[in-house]
């Protein structure tokens, strides 16, 4: 008789989670085992090591830090005791490896702060039942849970972070998860069997490789079927002698009454095996990916054919994306959990990761120290504004000087002036506000595009100064009182030129005077001065753009060609709320 035994692949990827009657705590996996499951994955699928490891680094990146450092230098100290690299590094591996983190707090004997933080392996913890109100108050730690199912361990109680007075708690970090209570599943969840997929198809080429491609040999005994154990005496000899490295095989021994009885093998070929096992390959590395939410593989060190991600601009976009919706989120829920720890010792911080993403793939527009500093990883100060020589005040100058110019008054009369007040919407400003002065002008050098018609559009800094003024703001003052007029143009291309470049983050040259004027602490703003164009000098027409005016502009004419009448009237300097001395960061990008 012939006996047929099939071994299956394990098959269960959904954790199932069991409240047993006679044990405290509650098991996690089909046998307490889910956590090995999901280290057994990251192990044997070379596609889901790398992007946990990825995500992981990126996560961690460069270390915690605080934006409010410099003015909490004391509650930064003590959070940098408090909080190890190396204890932070493998918290942030558990979480996105194992779906959430654990550290162990000590308290001070009298349990008035803590004192130390270590990072709790995750797979040493199962959480215990909860209470009457749905609180969990413990989790229990065993080394090797298979020795406590075995009954040679038993699990230690230690209570959960704010619920005893003992020395010892334990915080336990993890993200909300829909019909999840005591443990949260992995953000991968849905690809683990394409995890395991990838291993099997590993495992075949590896065993096919070992095996000569085929297996080796059938041999035959032809003189009889011995008893068991003399099989399995001949099995033991015919394995020594064939297998192993060396002489990579399979052996197949058949044991019949005679010759004509010998055992016949048919083997079972799989059409296009090759072309079937490659897309076996292919399809597990990506399904794995899109349960990772991969938006680019080579931001985690993966080239693949799909040529998704293969030029700057699609990495940058990739790049910022990913930052976004998977490695933020993953952040803050850890940072949650840390400013628990510290809120206990009464430390308030405003803590973040910093990046390893490259400066030119962070968010540039940003208008705070804070947030600069979140999104570049750059360190900055409040202490000083930098210092310029004059050499270098002179350099700016330099280069304002020529672009500007003077409106001849006889031929244009200035029917607005107000300051700017909004200079982040202001091309949307004039289409609302001016809408005959949106067309653009391309056939003269100067023109700006805003010119339209018979009129134009021009900027002047504000004309207040004091005895601190820059060299910088004095000239553009100076150049204002003098009927200097610029082109929005200009001065957008001061700001490409580097004009105060000191003041951009670290890293950059262009720092906006559009937005931020002559740099920290400026008291300055720009004018908006619209234009309206009158009758020529010697009362002859004057064609504009295939336009004629035969009559001189008044407050009047201007309201009938459109000009709203509240911007007839100038706007006072003193309420503008552009000057960089008015706003949060005094003018400056690099120090907040």
């Amino acid at each position: 008789m012939s006996k047929f035994h099939f071994v299956n692949l394990s098959s269960y990827t959904s954790p199932e989670i069991k409240e047993v009657n006679n044990r405290d705590w509650v098991e996690y996996g089909y046998d307490n085992d889910y956590f090995q499951f999901l280290i057994d994955r990251f192990q044997g699928s070379p596609t889901n090591n790398a992007i946990i490891n990825g995500i992981s680094e990126l996560i961690y990146g460069k270390g915690l830090d605080a934006t409010d450092s410099a003015r909490k230098p004391e509650a930064y100290a003590q959070m940098r005791s408090l909080f190890s690299k190396d204890c932070l590094r493998k918290a942030t591996s558990d979480f996105k490896m194992l779906g959430q983190c654990a550290f162990q707090v000590i308290y001070s004997q009298d349990h008035s702060m803590i004192t130390e933080v270590y990072h709790m392996p995750i797979e040493s913890l199962r959480a215990e039942k909860c209470n009457e109100e749905g609180e969990i108050e413990g989790y229990y730690y065993a080394k090797d849970w298979n020795e406590v199912k075995n009954n040679k361990e038993t699990p230690h109680r230690i209570p959960a972070f704010g619920f005893s007075n003992e020395g010892i708690e334990i915080l336990y970090i993890k993200p909300y998860r829909a019909g999840f209570y005591y443990y949260a599943p992995v953000d991968y969840q849905g690809g683990l069997q394409y995890a395991e997929l990838e291993e099997e198809v590993a495992n075949y080429h590896l065993n096919n490789i070992k095996n000569g491609m085929s297996p080796s040999m059938l041999i035959n005994f032809n003189n009889g079927v011995p008893t068991e154990e003399e099989r399995y005496i001949i099995e033991n000899k015919v394995a020594e002698k064939f297998s192993g490295t060396s002489n990579a095989g399979k052996f197949i021994l058949a044991f019949n009454d005679n010759k004509e009885m010998a055992a016949d093998i048919q083997p079972v070929q799989l059409s296009d095996a090759s072309q079937q096992y490659q897309f076996l390959a292919d399809e597990a590395m990506r399904k794995i990916m899109v349960s990772h939410r991969v938006t680019s593989p080579m931001l985690l060190g993966i080239k693949d054919q799909s040529g998704l991600g293969n030029n700057a601009e699609e990495l940058m976009t990739a790049s910022q994306l990913f930052d976004n919706i998977v490695i933020r989120p993953m952040q803050e829920t850890i940072l949650e959990g840390l400013d628990k720890i510290l809120a206990y010792n009464d430390i308030s911080l405003d803590l973040y990761f910093k990046t390893l993403q490259p400066i030119e793939f962070t968010d540039a527009v940003v208008t705070d120290r804070a947030t600069i500093e979140q999104e570049t990883g750059v360190k900055t100060s409040l202490s000083k504004a930098p210092t310029f020589t004059k050499e270098e005040e002179q350099a700016w100058i330099e280069q304002l000087r020529g672009k500007g110019e003077v409106i001849d008054l006889e031929e244009w009369e200035l029917i607005s002036d107000e300051v700017v007040n909004d200079p982040d919407n202001e091309d949307s400003h004039l289409s609302k506000e001016y809408n005959f002065a949106v067309e653009d002008y391309s056939n003269a050098d100067d023109r700006s595009k805003y010119d339209s018609g018979l009129y134009k559009i021009r900027y002047a800094y504000t004309r207040n100064i004091s005895a601190n003024s820059r060299d910088f703001c004095v000239e553009m003052v100076n150049a204002a009182d003098s009927g200097i007029v610029y082109r929005k143009e200009d001065i957008d291309m001061m700001s490409f030129s580097g004009v105060n470049g000191q003041f951009a983050p670290k890293g950059r040259n262009v720092y906006s005077i559009w937005k931020w004027k002559g740099g920290v602490y400026c008291h300055h703003a720009w004018r908006r001065l619209v234009y309206f164009r009158k009758r020529g000098k010697g009362g002859e027409f004057l064609p504009n753009a295939g336009l004629e005016n035969d009559k001189t502009i008044s407050t009047e004419a201007a309201i009938k060609a459109g000009v709203p009448s509240s911007k007839l009237v100038p706007t006072a300097w003193d309420e503008a709320q552009t000057r960089p001395i008015d706003t949060p960061t005094r003018g400056s990008l690099k120090n907040r």
